[in-house]
């Protein structure tokens, strides 16, 4: 539900017409909206979580680290649903106190993915790009060109 309509647009009553739910089932289990919306940012988290594993695993197979770390942003952005999700969760983070874990697990996930690979210096640099394409990507709807994508890498983590 957060994914289609937005954080700001989840009720318990969407929930329930979205899950063909009674309204008083989504308030049994979730009392609040935080509680529903905490809910879904956990199955995000899990989500996230094994990405991370997935992509730790390729990235330690790579022989071009910049090429695999743009095929792999590429990739995340051909769920478009879910990283307008993802990066809606990312910027609400900036003001609700109670989203910042799920931002935060995002940030450290990634350092601890690349900084093996491409160094702290780097690594800073490439989440910043990949939170601009990701942006850019949801923003304009057009697909990722993973050749430049991994050029630019390139470009950031050759000294």
């Amino acid at each position: 539900m957060i994914s289609e309509s937005g954080l700001a647009r989840t009720s318990h009553r969407a929930v329930a017409a979205k899950a063909d739910l009674p309204l008083g089932a989504t308030t049994y289990y979730f009392p609040t909206l935080d509680d529903l919306i905490a809910a879904g940012l956990q199955l995000a988290a899990a989500d996230l979580q094994a990405d991370f594993e997935r992509w730790a695993e390729r990235l330690g197979n790579a022989t071009d680290i910049p090429y695999a770390v743009a095929e792999l942003i590429a990739e995340y952005l051909t769920d478009r649903q879910r990283a307008q999700l993802e990066c809606e969760l990312y910027v609400a983070a900036a003001r609700d106190a109670a989203l910042r874990p799920l931002a935060m697990a995002w940030l450290s996930g990634m350092r601890n993915l690349l900084e093996p690979h491409l160094g702290v210096a780097a690594t800073r640099d490439v989440i910043a790009l990949f939170d601009g394409v990701t942006l850019q990507a949801l923003i304009t709807g057009r697909d990722v060109d993973g050749e430049a994508l991994a050029a630019t890498i390139r470009r950031l983590t050759t000294p």
